[in-house]
């Protein structure tokens, strides 16, 4: 079985071609960023942490199809007025940075929201979900409560998830639209 960041690798890579425009909207260390850059044509990515910015560009040394903003996500739609084919989640605090800055489940469904209406259709949503903290359990109700109303008729929301792990194992949603 695939891990849970493998797996939303795939679900991209299904469904992104080299014409696509796709957003990375929680930058960190720039491993998802990196994966795009590699897989679609252009790529936004963002980050409040400037930290996150400045490594992140550094991984996409010889790229040149991104452009990296060091702004929240919830802001997205100020910078790109075009539709985008996927974006991406992985939400939670920088790997090896301050903790005490993570997504938060307010400004997490502001932006899932936008993200969903500025889809294209067939287009996908990624969101890695981390429970193990406070903040992340809160964005993790949040989104179920958000995500399971959706009508199935416009959206098709998958949940894949580990059962048998201890410690609020982080899992996977993905959400294509549909009409």
């Amino acid at each position: 079985m695939k891990t849970i960041i493998d797996y939303s690798h795939h679900l991209l890579k299904q469904n992104i071609t080299k014409n696509d425009i796709v957003l990375d909207l929680t930058v960190g260390n720039g491993n998802d960023t990196l994966f795009l850059v590699r897989i679609a044509g252009f790529v936004y990515g963002f980050d409040i942490q400037n930290n996150a910015i400045v490594q992140t560009k550094q991984r996409l040394t010889g790229y040149n199809n991104f452009k990296l903003i060091n702004d929240s996500h919830e802001y997205f739609n100020c910078y790109i007025k075009e539709k985008f084919k996927a974006a991406i989640f992985n939400l939670g605090y920088l790997p090896g940075g301050d903790k005490s800055i993570t997504t938060t489940a307010a400004t997490t469904l502001v932006t899932v929201k936008k993200v969903l209406s500025n889809l294209l259709i067939d287009g996908i949503c990624v969101l890695v979900v981390y429970p193990g903290h406070n903040q992340g359990q809160c964005e993790s109700m949040v989104l179920h409560n958000y995500l399971t109303k959706l009508d199935q008729s416009k959206y098709r929301v998958l949940k894949y998830e580990y059962i048998n792990q201890i410690n609020y194992p982080p899992y996977l949603l993905g959400v294509r639209r549909l009409q």
